[in-house]
């Protein structure tokens, strides 16, 4: 069999390491193509990646480039990748050590100690810096960021992302499972209504997308905190709820990392946890939410490889589904989840309503 091409990514990567022996990967992810690679005279290791063209973009991107939100945070934040300019570009420096997700230390399991405070303390560097004091280029318009401590104006905006650029961006090829799952045009009117209201907080640095994925522990213990991509300026509460709801504490330490990154905010800018105790919920039915409309689609495209559909794997997609779906049943004002028998006859029905040329297609959304 004729081995496949390298592609261009790949041959990039080695053009610019002098050689395959010195590249590897790709690396798991999702969104990007990603190889670590030895430049000669290079410092170490490091990373060249790029948007994989079939991937869904479900999130909104405040920062016109991540290396430059490095640079920006460099002796702000504790271990976070340098950026190194290597033939014009600058790439991200590769982190030896191991994710908190490929550790023991797996979803819904204790995190040791010495771990946990070194969460707390990215929490800890992250709120004194604001959108005055960080000198980086955004994407958005001075038009579209919400006044500083406006955290319903930032939340609205979150909400009308996912209802643009995710669910009528996406609706022609997945309106249909969204109806068969009882997901309608106004499931998102209802969610904006459910979690109105928040209290006033400073805005913040936020990361975003804080999970044992993108926590990498070093050989000495270090914790580093990487892929910013999601970053940007806004309530401070958000990115803890947001951690809580990826990280999948046990209750004690989901208790506790609630109660240390309240002292820790306070200390630094008093007001970044007012009214925590009720925004908190409101905040975390926002990502349940939003997790139905990014989770159905990649559920329906992750039944899709090379071979064809991945029938071996509907009832396990299926199921997972279902749980999203019964979580956000509130906040989306859910009349009825569908069991996950409905759920896989309407995958399937999306599959055969865009068998041939189009089953394989994946979609993006517009950023």
């Amino acid at each position: 069999m004729t081995p496949r091409p390298a592609s261009p990514v790949r041959q990039r990567a080695e053009a610019m390491s002098g050689g395959p022996s010195l590249v590897k990967g790709p690396l798991q992810g999702y969104h990007h193509e990603t190889y670590v690679l030895w430049p000669p005279g290079g410092p170490g290791p490091v990373k060249l990646r790029e948007p994989r063209s079939t991937s869904l973009w479900f999130d909104r991107r405040c920062f016109r480039s991540e290396e430059e939100l490095l640079r920006g945070l460099k002796g702000r934040i504790d271990r976070v990748p340098d950026v190194i300019d290597i033939e014009g570009m600058g790439l991200q420096t590769f982190i030896e050590g191991r994710t908190l997700g490929a550790h023991r230390w797996w979803w819904g399991r204790r995190v040791p100690d010495a771990v946990f405070e070194q969460i707390v303390a990215v929490f800890r560097q992250t709120v004194p810096i604001t959108a005055g004091t960080l000198d980086v280029e955004r994407r958005c318009s001075p038009r579209d960021a919400p006044e500083d401590g406006d955290t319903g104006g930032f939340l609205k905006r979150l909400v009308v992302f996912i209802e643009e650029q995710v669910y009528a961006a996406n609706r022609a090829e997945f309106g249909g499972l969204y109806e068969a799952l009882g997901v309608r045009e106004e499931s998102l009117v209802r969610l904006e209504k459910s979690v109105a209201g928040l209290t006033g907080r400073p805005f913040c640095l936020l990361h975003a997308d804080l999970h044992r994925e993108n926590f990498i522990l070093d050989p000495r213990g270090g914790l580093w905190t990487i892929d910013w991509e999601l970053a940007m300026v806004g309530d401070p509460l958000y990115d803890l709820a947001t951690h809580l709801y990826l990280m999948r504490y046990p209750v004690d330490q989901e208790y506790r990392m609630i109660r240390e990154w309240c002292e820790a905010v306070e200390a630094i800018r008093p007001g970044s946890s007012r009214g925590w105790k009720r925004d908190l919920r409101l905040l975390t039915d926002f990502k349940r939410a939003q997790s139905v409309y990014t989770d159905t689609v990649r559920a329906a495209m992750s039944l899709h490889d090379e071979t064809g559909f991945r029938w071996a794997a509907l009832p396990r997609v299926a199921g997972k589904l279902q749980d999203v779906l019964t979580a956000a049943a509130g906040p989306l004002g859910l009349e009825y989840v569908p069991g996950r028998r409905e759920i896989m006859t309407a995958l399937v029905h999306r599959h055969r309503a865009y068998a041939g040329p189009a089953a394989g297609r994946s979609g993006r959304a517009r950023r």
